[in-house]
């Protein structure tokens, strides 16, 4: 009995001397409407990451999902999606309409829109979400 206690407690010690890697995340779904000529797109967030980010970057304190939250939270979406991604379409560059966001679980999903797109033939992505305040993260 004590042997399974003493084998139990070092493989506890073990697992615990090991750090746990957080990976940070971004995800960033494309769709071609061709009945409206637009590109739509949805990329979903961990929460705290890009509360994270958006509060060191303009001094700030969204508390995001709680009374406190600060009520033009869009403006700092949008201007920080606006900077850090870009898009590429048929080898010109493309700006987005910020069409909003919605929170679920521990994600937010920032909905945006690319209009006056007749057809895709390529499209390149620079997304630079999360990159900055969490530079260990590999891409």
């Amino acid at each position: 009995m004590k042997l399974k206690k003493y084998i139990l407690l070092l493989f506890v010690i073990t697992l615990s001397s090991f750090s746990v890697h957080k990976y940070y995340l971004s995800l960033t779904q494309i769709k071609y409407n061709e009945e409206g000529k637009s590109v739509q797109v949805i990329i979903n967030v961990f929460m705290d990451d890009i509360e994270t980010a958006l509060n060191k970057d303009n001094n700030i304190d969204l508390q995001l999902t709680t009374k406190k939250e600060l009520k033009n939270n869009d403006i700092y979406f949008e201007n920080y999606l606006k900077d850090k991604l870009h898009f590429k379409i048929n080898n010109n560059a493309k700006n987005f309409n910020y069409i909003g966001k919605e929170y679920e679980g521990d994600l937010v999903f920032f909905y945006l829109e690319i209009e006056d797109v007749n057809a895709v033939s390529s499209i390149e992505i620079s997304n630079k979400i999360l990159m900055k305040h969490f530079p260990n993260n590999k891409t």
